[in-house]
């Protein structure tokens, strides 16, 4: 049985077309990704804004309070304002709000 060899530019065409194929799954998925992202910060920034402002907690003793797969969102906490910012880098930024008898509540989206 004899060893099939490919060319250099067989090798750049190869990768050539893997680079495509990526690229393409990329766009695609691309409106997915940042759908979820959303949510998910979201949800971070919902659920540490009542752990902050609700009860009354450090941003510290916040950390464990969120669902597992939560990690790559981070929280940044604005305490002149009373809000949490959840971001997922590149994809979303969700904001809450505390108000006076209404708890944390989600700006709106842009």
């Amino acid at each position: 049985m004899q060893a099939i060899s490919i060319s250099r530019k067989g090798w750049r065409i190869i990768a050539g077309v893997v680079v495509l194929l990526l690229l393409a799954l990329f766009i695609w998925k691309w409106g997915q990704w940042q759908a979820r992202a959303t949510v998910g910060a979201g949800y971070g920034a919902r659920m540490t804004c009542s752990c902050r402002y609700v009860e009354g907690r450090t941003m510290d003793s916040c950390k464990g309070d969120t669902e597992p797969g939560m990690e790559i969102v981070s929280v940044s906490d604005d305490p002149t304002d009373q809000a949490v910012t959840g971001s997922v880098p590149l994809l979303a930024n969700r904001t809450a709000r505390y108000k006076k008898g209404f708890g944390c509540l989600l700006d709106p989206e842009r």
